[in-house]
């Protein structure tokens, strides 16, 4: 007699969630399910979002994410103090010195001593730079079209004034934020 599949064998990605949030209230009753299932929801969009944007557009440049979020930052903000570039890209002082080995060993950023303060390195977009992140900022901003399609400019718009409640923050003080 074949055996019945497990209830977790027709779940996929984004329907993890409600099975999620079931057996969390289930397992621990005092779980805030409404709080769990905004942050499993807009981490899983935002994961699923952010693959896409890298597998279509970045990784075929050779780029990862965080590689284009530290050139999207030098192209926008112009010249930048290595911490400010952190600071704009989300990313740790520490990665954005990993990463600008790669991205400087490629052509695309160099990197000099600041003039004001000769400890802090000044990073810039090369020519080539340039030329590549404008390139790959328009297919990136296709897929960007492709997901806001889903909804219309009054929900795009509600929904972007609600991230930035968010994003502002929590009436926790203890809430840790990279920015």
């Amino acid at each position: 007699m074949p055996s019945e599949p497990h209830a977790t064998d027709r779940l996929d990605y984004l329907t993890f969630v409600d099975y999620a949030v079931d057996r969390a209230e289930r397992e621990l009753p005092g779980v805030d399910p409404m709080a769990m299932r905004l942050v499993l929801t807009l981490t899983r969009a935002t994961s699923a979002m952010i693959y896409d944007l890298e597998s279509t557009v970045h990784r075929p440049r050779g780029w990862s994410w965080p590689g284009f979020r530290l050139l999207f930052v030098l192209w926008l903000a112009g010249p930048l103090e290595g911490k400010r570039a952190a600071e704009l890209s989300g990313m740790s002082r520490a990665a954005v010195s990993s990463l600008v080995n790669t991205l400087e060993r490629d052509g695309l950023v160099s990197r000099s001593q600041d003039t004001a303060d000769r400890r802090a390195v000044r990073l810039e977009l090369t020519g080539p730079g340039r030329l590549a992140i404008v390139g790959a900022f328009a297919a990136h901003n296709e897929r960007e079209q492709a997901w806001a399609g889903a909804l219309d400019n009054g929900e795009r718009a509600e929904l972007i004034r609600l991230l930035g409640k968010l994003a502002a923050g929590s009436s926790d003080t203890a809430v840790k934020r990279r920015f």
